[in-house]
Parts: C-alpha cells; structure tokens; sequence
C-alpha cells in the first residue's frame, strides 16, 4: 500500500477520500489531512491542523489541494521527508525562487514534483512538442463573470454589470497566474510543459454569460500546429474551478499504483 498524505479538504479533497471509500484507488491508504480547522468527518481520515501531527506519519507521495501557501509553507517538507510531491496548485511557482526552493529538495532528496494534467488536456502533447522546438504557445481561459469575484477582475469592471466578454488579463502566463491564484494555476501547468512561464502568453476572459469555462491552448513549433479546447462544467462548490479538476487528480493517483499507465 502507497501511503498518501492529503493537503487541503475542498472540492478535490473531498472527492479524493470518496474515491478511496468507494474502492476507487486500490492500492493507496490515506493516514491523515492536512486542514485549516481540525475536525472529523464521516469516512475521512483524521483532519488535523496541526502541521507536526500531520507530518507525524510516513508518506510515499502528498497531494497538495489546498493553495499556494500550502506550497510555500510546506512543499519543501515533504520532498525533505522522502515522498513525492503532487501540486495542483502550480501558480505558486510563479516566485522562482519557491520554485528554485521546491526543485532543490526533489533533487537533493530524489524525490519527484508531479504535476497532475487536472483542468487542461493536451499536456503530453505540448511537453512532447517542445522536446522539438515550440516557438508560440497562447492559452484562452474565458469563464463567467462569478467564478472571477474575489479576485483582481473586480478592480479592472463592474462583473455584475458586464454586457459582453471582458479581457482581464493578456500578458505572460506568470502575471497571470500569479494575479488569479484560483482560477488559472493550469496556465502554469501549461507553461511548465511548453515554452516557460514567461514565453507563454495568457489572455483571460470575464464572460456576463454563465455557462461552461472554456479553456483553449494553441501551439506552433517544428512538429506543426496544435490546438485544443475544452468547455468544463465549473465546480457546485466552487465555480472558479471545474468538476474535471478532481477527476483527473484521481486518474493520477490511480496511475500511482496501476499496472497499465496511458498518457503517463
């Protein structure tokens, strides 16, 4: 058995412990979580807030759901502590020198930083592409103007008043990730398997209709062109992501102890 720690218990958390309720992720046992206010809940692991009890257990790989700050208070601990690190939270790597910090305890510990492919396809195909020489890579995130409140679109429009599609940002990916934590850590998984996070451009849109998030990327280079796009369902719980998010990082997890690997 692979023993998983879990940061963070939202959405995808709780999707996650589901999936291992239901027999869903054989081979993987979960010993505790990481949370902000400790507590138990039916069929979940203990939730515990203290970082020294969660860190109390031995772990092979830690999934991080639960935001950038998870990442800097303790990405580097766990690869230190000799597990895997999986992020869904990428946008935090938009400080290179966290991201110096994170690649430093992988390699010194040999461990490995997992990106999950979580909102956006195409991620094996973009890494491949560039393995070759990319010379463009543009990625379009338009989503309703509610999953953009509370961040800062609400500062550039009035989101409740938008008549027509809105652009909030357009610029390299690392503006961009960094000034919407929430809604586009996959434009710096996209970056990360592509041209880099300064060399990708991202333009978000604030869109007044409310309907799926539709996310775009488009690539150049010497193997061709490619472009893919997808319109995700957005999240009940929480809008600014979408209901793919968790399944794919339960398709990652599951590839943890699958005999058989598609796309990996």
């Amino acid at each position: 058995m692979l023993k998983l720690g879990l940061m963070g218990y939202g959405a995808i958390g709780k999707d996650v412990i589901h999936a291992m309720a239901a027999g869903e992720l054989p081979g993987l046992a979960c010993p505790a979580v990481l949370v902000r206010r400790a507590r138990q809940e039916p069929e979940a692991p203990p939730l515990v807030a203290d970082a020294e009890a969660f860190f109390a257990h031995p772990y092979d790989v830690v999934l991080e759901v639960a935001g950038h700050q998870a990442i800097r208070n303790h990405g580097a601990r766990v690869l230190e502590q000799g597990a895997d690190l999986l992020v869904t939270s990428v946008g935090a790597f938009t400080d290179p020198a966290l991201f110096d910090r994170i690649m430093d305890a992988a390699r010194a510990n040999g461990r490995r930083v997992i990106v999950p492919s979580a909102g956006v396809g195409a991620l094996d195909y973009l890494s491949a592409a560039a393995q070759g020489g990319l010379d463009e890579v543009v990625m379009t995130v338009r989503k309703d103007a509610a999953s953009w409140k509370g961040t800062h679109a609400e500062t550039l429009c009035d989101l409740d008043r938008l008549t027509e599609p809105k652009v909030i940002y357009d610029g390299p990916a690392r503006g961009g990730a960094a000034a919407y934590p929430q809604n586009v850590n996959i434009s710096a998984a996209v970056s990360l398997a592509g041209l880099g996070l300064d060399r990708t451009r991202l333009i978000l849109y604030a869109d007044p209709e409310r309907g799926p998030h539709i996310v775009q990327v488009e690539a150049r280079g010497r193997f061709g062109r490619f472009l893919f796009r997808s319109e995700g369902v957005p999240s009940t719980e929480n809008r600014k992501t979408g209901i793919i998010v968790a399944m794919a990082v339960i398709k990652t997890l599951r590839q943890l102890t699958s005999t058989l690997v598609v796309g990996g």
